[in-house]
């Protein structure tokens, strides 16, 4: 347990375990007895936060503006809210705009939620990202089931578990190999089966975490994909699986390829030709269209990877 006397290191931030249940509180005490104690949390990427719609009363709205120690969101397609209701009969929890850490926030502040979830009775975590498709046999509108992830930033010293460890929640070097559950990953592809979502559309691979805001350059989307084996890459998710891990949760990711990464060499001086440029860089706009056109399905596919989970 963390103690007044085992202070974080300078520029990390620390939240008590008291902080975290004064928030879970906060929150129960607004809930219909139904939603007091939910089985599933889900993060929704950029431009899918349609997920709600599969919410079943009685359903219950935070802004995250109104909820002590929150930050909000200051990200284009992540309104920034918390959203509670029944979704295919069990008890869940929608988080509608997740914190990214290239908008300052510590990482502390952007895997705050994943915690209260877990206070909240959480046993499942669904990760959902829009990224872009590393792999050349990807398209446009595909969805990846996450199977293993490269956190580069982690690489680079940016942990969410760094400073003095939660021993309410996790121990202090918690293994993430195998963080994705694979029973979790096999029932997805059921589910998609019995959506009728073809499997032609359904990938599985490796999510590479960047902290961004600035997309990939041609020469860094080559090294991830040439040396890394990356499958596809984002700037989300791989903090909040680490925190759900270390809390003991099981871990499902869907990343939905919203545009392919521009990995050709571009334009030489030399000869003043194009080399294997035929992508589009990338823009968020793109990124949110794409999001858009798959909502449905992606709805379709989580309600149903909800319903087939066993009843806790």
């Amino acid at each position: 347990m963390a103690t007044p006397n085992s202070l974080p290191p300078a520029g990390i931030d620390y939240f008590s375990h008291q902080t975290y249940q004064e928030t879970a509180k906060f929150l129960t005490d607004r809930l219909p007895d139904s939603l007091k104690k939910i089985q599933v949390g889900i993060v929704c990427g950029s431009g899918l936060g349609g997920l709600v719609k599969g919410l079943e009363a009685p359903t219950v709205e935070f802004e995250y503006k109104d909820i002590p120690n929150f930050a909000t969101s200051t990200v284009p397609g992540h309104v920034g809210k918390l959203v509670f209701g029944m979704l295919s009969g069990k008890p869940a929890v929608c988080m509608v705009g997740r914190k990214h850490l290239y908008e300052g926030h510590s990482l502390l502040r952007t895997v705050f939620p994943i915690r209260i979830m877990k206070l909240l009775g959480a046993s499942t975590l669904m990760v959902t990202n829009a990224a872009g498709g590393l792999n050349p046999d990807f398209k446009i509108g595909d969805i990846m089931i996450i199977a293993d992830h490269v956190s580069f930033a982690g690489l680079a010293g940016q942990n969410p578990l760094i400073g003095p460890n939660m021993d309410e929640f996790g121990t202090r070097f918690p293994p993430v190999s195998g963080a994705f559950d694979f029973d979790l990953r096999v029932l997805t592809v059921k589910a998609a089966h019995e959506c009728n979502i073809p499997l032609e559309y359904l990938r599985e691979g490796t999510y590479t975490f960047v902290s961004g805001p600035s997309f990939e350059t041609r020469a860094e989307a080559r090294f991830l994909r040439d040396a890394l084996r990356a499958d596809c890459v984002g700037m989300s998710t791989i903090p909040e699986v680490v925190v759900a891990k270390h809390a003991g949760m099981k871990v499902l990711g869907l990343s939905l390829i919203t545009n392919k990464v521009s990995v050709g060499r571009g334009r030489s001086a030399l000869n003043g030709n194009a080399v294997n440029d035929e992508l589009q860089l990338a823009s968020h706009a793109e990124v949110l269209a794409t999001s858009t056109e798959r909502s449905q399905d992606f709805q379709r596919l989580v309600q149903k990877i909800v319903q087939l989970m066993p009843q806790e």
